[in-house]
């Protein structure tokens, strides 16, 4: 399986102008509502692309979307589900920025993110698995990698962190690792997130000259570019020999970035059968006042400076 090209080819002129609209972007999704969206998004018309939804309707179907991952999460708390998301693909492809808008509205204590670091020196003399064992979620938890085991198979892989005999065992190992996991209960997803050679290379080229993203971009990202043809066979091969019907792979074409958010949240809420969890109205009781109790004054000096 390899990444399709990109349909009609933009300037760089535009793709900049893109990422710096998507950035912008960023920062408006946690401040504003539908009632606001047409009024703000009114003031910075005027460019457009074929390749990017239009910013009303990626707004409003987010904002929908993320309504629906709410009742999700009540879902899976009502029904004590244990839910495992997987997110792999290339540095750069688009990963993190889904993780982002899933987690934006839901309960941290609920839905939670696992980003594992490079594994410790005793980590290494464990079982392959046995790291990300402990980030499984428990009845009623949703859990985010944000890479998983699959480092085996890609970076672990192309960048020489282990031998082929490793990866060979590891081929075998996670088809039925991951059986024993549904057998348990755990809804596991998978998605792989596919970009164009020509579009990581201009995000890396963006995250060089943008000093706020400059620490996405690490030494081994550096390195990984120039081998861009062995992580696409270490991919093929991932894809070719991981994929079971317990738990297949979903792949999204990830080049257009608003895009690939949208339909990989669509998805995802497709994979649960899920219904609204009806919760008793919230009353918030009286005010109770004791007439003995006066607060104390605050020394000034426990007050953050008002500088804004």
């Amino acid at each position: 399986m390899t990444e399709k090209p990109v349909n009609g080819a933009r300037s760089i002129h535009d793709r900049i102008h893109a990422e710096m609209i998507d950035s912008f972007d960023e920062e408006l999704e946690l401040e504003i509502d539908d009632e606001r969206l047409d009024a703000l998004t009114n003031e910075f018309e005027g460019h457009t692309s074929e390749e990017t939804v239009d910013r009303r309707l990626y707004f409003k179907e987010l904002f929908r979307l993320q309504g629906e991952l709410v009742k999700l999460q009540s879902w899976v708390q009502h029904q004590k589900l244990k839910v495992v998301v997987i997110f792999e693909g290339r540095d750069s492809a688009g990963k993190g920025g889904v993780i982002k808008r899933i987690t934006q509205r839901l309960n941290p204590r609920v839905c939670r993110v696992a980003a594992l670091p490079a594994p410790n020196e005793r980590e290494r003399t464990q079982w392959y698995f046995q790291r990300y064992v402990s980030h499984l979620p428990a009845g009623g938890e949703i859990v985010l990698f944000d890479r998983s085991w699959y480092n085996r198979a890609g970076v672990e892989r192309v960048m020489g962190f282990c031998t082929e005999a490793d990866v060979e065992e590891f081929f075998r190992s996670v088809p039925e690792f991951e059986r024993m996991l549904v057998r348990s209960g755990i809804v596991l997803i998978k998605y792989w997130f596919s970009i164009t050679d020509e579009e990581q290379h201009l995000r890396f080229t963006m995250r060089i000259h943008d000093p706020l993203k400059q620490w996405k971009l690490s030494p081994m990202d550096v390195q990984a570019r120039s081998r861009w043809e062995q992580y696409t066979k270490a991919k093929e091969a991932m894809l070719e020999r991981t994929h079971i019907a317990e738990a297949p792979w979903h792949v999204v074409q990830a080049v257009d970035k608003k895009k690939a958010r949208l339909n990989c949240i669509a998805h995802l809420l497709e994979q649960i059968p899920y219904s609204e969890v009806p919760h008793a109205p919230v009353i918030l009781p009286p005010r109770v006042r004791n007439p003995d109790y006066h607060r104390g004054p605050v020394p000034p000096e426990l007050y953050v400076p008002e500088r804004y």
